[in-house]
Order: structure tokens, then sequence, then C-alpha cells
């Protein structure tokens, strides 16, 4: 898959193209997104020169959580479209704004987080009261080389985080036939690219993957895997991308006995064994650092996993409810 596409999909369009960065004033043009305000971060907005030109204002978006850097971007943001340029936190931020303001938002993605796809996102602290919905992106400009152009560690933790997207929705009471088929394409698409020697490596699929395993948790919700990761971030303090990729392969693991269909057409998609599945997973992340050594803080553990046994979507894990020492076990494998 190397050609270049429009997906039209219920109101949102998905323009994956080639040089779709430098392209992104005209795109955003054509879709009425004229005049825009930018929101993104100093590391992608050094190659959108263009792009930052052409926003009637910038907004940097800098390290924290999503909650508190949207809360304080509603004070500066105005009324209009709102474009998001980099990773996960921009684009979430973007959202969170405009499900106050009202803002339709495009989304430029520069890593594998999937935000541009989905409706899945925190609202700005102090002001959830007043939001009237999640917010979807309704314009995704997604530019291969933009989108996998992160060094090789980080790429692999960003594309694990994408994996585990298809992997935890394919087992939730929402899975439905579109979100497995585009899960399952998506963890194949992942796992053949990370097989290639980074230097021969195509861009075009690996970045597909991430879009279509993105809709699919955007469809069929999620469960364990980002019940926890989520919550070691806000609590622990690790980073988002290498706590997936460190809880993605013990996740799987223990999927495997709670769901074996859903898990066998998995590890048939990433071209391994149910019973293999967390040794290839550790082989496609790049046999990922531990929670430890990325920081996490250990004092904060158990509050950490206190919050994750009141999540409810921590219910549609099939099996007998997961309780504490469950989870404790599983992030302990990871530390």
């Amino acid at each position: 898959m190397n050609g270049d596409f429009i997906w039209r999909d219920a109101g949102r369009t998905v323009v994956f193209r080639h040089n779709g960065v430098a392209q992104a004033p005209q795109l955003l043009l054509e879709h009425d997104f004229s005049p825009f305000q930018l929101l993104s971060t100093p590391r992608a907005l050094v190659d959108a020169g263009e792009l930052s030109a052409a926003a009637a204002a910038v907004h940097e978006v800098g390290p924290g959580q999503v909650p508190d850097l949207a809360a304080e971007l509603l004070e500066r943001v105005g009324p209009g479209p709102l474009v998001a340029l980099g990773g996960g936190r921009p684009i979430d931020v973007a959202k969170a704004v405009a499900s106050i303001s009202g803002a339709r938002v495009a989304a430029i993605p520069t890593t594998m987080s999937g935000a541009e796809m989905t409706g899945i996102h925190r609202l700005p602290a102090g002001s959830e009261s007043r939001a009237s919905a999640l917010v979807r992106p309704s314009l995704v400009v997604a530019d291969p080389v933009a989108m996998t152009g992160q060094p090789e560690a980080q790429l692999r933790a960003s594309s694990m985080n994408a994996l585990a997207h298809g992997a935890d929705s394919l087992y939730t009471p929402f899975a439905n036939p579109v979100s497995e088929m585009t899960a399952l394409r998506g963890a194949e698409l992942i796992a053949v690219a990370l097989d290639h020697d980074p230097t021969e490596r195509n861009p075009a699929p690996l970045a597909l993957g991430s879009l279509l395993c993105g809709y699919a948790i955007d469809s069929a919700m999620f469960g364990l895997h980002h019940v926890v990761c989520q919550t070691l971030v806000r609590v622990c303090g690790s980073p988002h991308a290498q706590t997936n990729a460190a809880i993605l392969p013990p996740a799987l693991a223990l999927l495997v006995a709670r769901a074996p269909d859903r898990l066998a057409d998995l590890a048939t998609a990433i071209d391994t064994d149910p019973e293999d599945i967390a040794a290839r997973v550790r082989q496609l992340g790049g046999d990922p650092a531990g929670l430890g050594a990325l920081g996490a803080d250990r004092a904060k553990l158990d509050r950490a996993l206190e919050s994750m046994t009141v999540r409810p979507e921590l219910a549609f894990v099939p099996g007998p409810p997961l309780g504490k020492a469950d989870l404790a076990e599983l992030v302990e494998s990871a530390w």
C-alpha cells in the first residue's frame, strides 16, 4: 500500500497523502478551515513554516496533562477552527478546547498516537460541566512520512500504542465486524512494517495501520490495556508511548486465557501463536524498557492501582472481575 487516498466517513474526511504537511495549508482551505488557529509543539513546528504562516495564531502546547493544558488555552484561543499538528497531546488538547468552544478540529499527526481518529479525550480542568460533547476531528491530514518520522526507539513505542488500540478493541462489548476488520488489518500492517529494516521500511503501511487501529478503538472502545496505561501515565508520571510498549506484552498474555478466540485472531495477524504473543510484541516493540527505567513513581503505584479498579472500562474485560491484586501482578511484571 503506497498510494494516496481520501477516506470520507460519517462527517469526517481523512486525506492520506505523502507530503501532506507541506500541502496542509491548501487542504485546510479546500475544507473550509480558514482562518484557523494552530496548536502544536516546538518539535513539530520546525518543519511546518508554511502552515504556521497560514495560521491566524499559533499556540505552543508544552509538556503536561491534557486537562491543565486545555484549561490554560481556553483563555487564549479565540473562535473559529482549530488545527492540531503533532502527537497525541496537542491533538487531544485541541479536542478538549473544542468540546467547550464548539470549534471544528483538523488534526495533522506526527506520531502513531491515533488521537486524530478518535473522539476519546479528557476535558479542560474546571470546565467539565461546560462540555457539550466529545470531539472527533472532522479533517485528518495523514502524511505517512510525518507520522513515522520519529527515531526508531520512539517510533516502535508509538507503534505499540497504535497496536494496542487494535488489540484492546477486539474483546469489548462494542466490538463489531467493522472494528474487528480494521483492528486486525491495522495490526498486520504494523507488524509487517516493523519487521523490515528501518532503512528499507515503507512508511505508508505503518501509518495506515495506525489509522485503522485508531478507527477500531474509537468504534469499539477499550479495556484492560488502556485502563492500566492511562492511569500509570496520569498518576505515576511515566511517558505515554513507552508505557504502552511496556504494558502491552503482559496485558496480552493475561488476555489470552480470557478472550482466546479474539487473541488468536490477533496472534495470526501479527504472525505468531497465542502462547507466544507477548514475546512477539516485545520483539516488535524493540524490547521496551520497564516502567521503573521509564521513571514511573513507585511511591504512587498503590494510588494508581486503586484508580484502575474503579474505571468502568475494566468491566469490558471477559472473565471474572479483575481486582487490585490482578492489576498489581500485571504492572509488576512490566516494572
